[in-house]
């Protein structure tokens, strides 16, 4: 019991260390909590016009959600377990402990977790994202979608009840912090990708 807690405390630090901040001050850019969207992610980190730091920032939120469920597996944590483990990780990143609660939306960090929870999962909700976001060309649009998808798909793929009760949460949380989003696209005013 104790161990498991103390993963569970573990996967929260982990999840709250925000990589666009930590990316953004190691290369000299502004933070990103102070431009664009405020969004401390991927996509804001971008907007600064460095892909590579991007794109660390981005397998930087995706490790730390993958990261402790492989821990919590490794360790032979029972399913309960290992979603809880799996949740403090995801809302380590969007309620961080060290930057005053104001995280990201979560998109990368849930990949992450799910990649560990099922590759299978996973993969079928990366595979969402892209085909969306190839079809319709707006970002929150196909991160919701695969989102709403995703409980479908641990239900489908693994049966574990725990398991898709993670993905639920997973989905509602992502849901809450695309608010914004979703007013923007019943608006018809969200961007689409690739332009401003």
């Amino acid at each position: 019991m104790l161990l498991s807690i103390a993963t569970v405390l573990a996967a929260y630090l982990l999840g709250s260390v925000s990589t666009a901040i930590v990316v953004c001050r190691l290369s000299g850019l502004p933070d990103p909590r102070s431009q664009g969207s405020r969004n401390p992610g991927a996509t804001n980190v971008l907007r600064t016009g460095r892909k590579g730091a991007a794109i660390i920032t981005l397998l930087g939120d995706s490790l730390k959600g993958l990261v402790p469920v492989l821990v919590a597996h490794a360790l032979g944590l029972e399913p309960f377990w290992v979603a809880a483990v799996a949740l403090a990780a995801f809302l380590g990143h969007l309620y961080p402990i060290y930057h005053g609660f104001q995280g990201g939306k979560g998109v990368a960090t849930a990949l992450g977790v799910l990649l560990g929870l099922n590759v299978f999962v996973g993969l079928a909700a990366l595979a969402t994202w892209l085909l969306v976001a190839a079809l319709a060309r707006i970002s929150s649009l196909a991160a919701l979608t695969a989102a709403a998808l995703t409980p479908v798909y641990m239900y489908l793929l693994t049966g574990e009840t725990w398991y898709v009760a993670a993905g639920a949460a997973l989905a509602a949380l992502i849901f809450w912090r695309h608010r914004a989003n979703i007013d923007r696209l019943a608006r018809g005013e969200e961007p689409r990708i690739g332009k401003s």
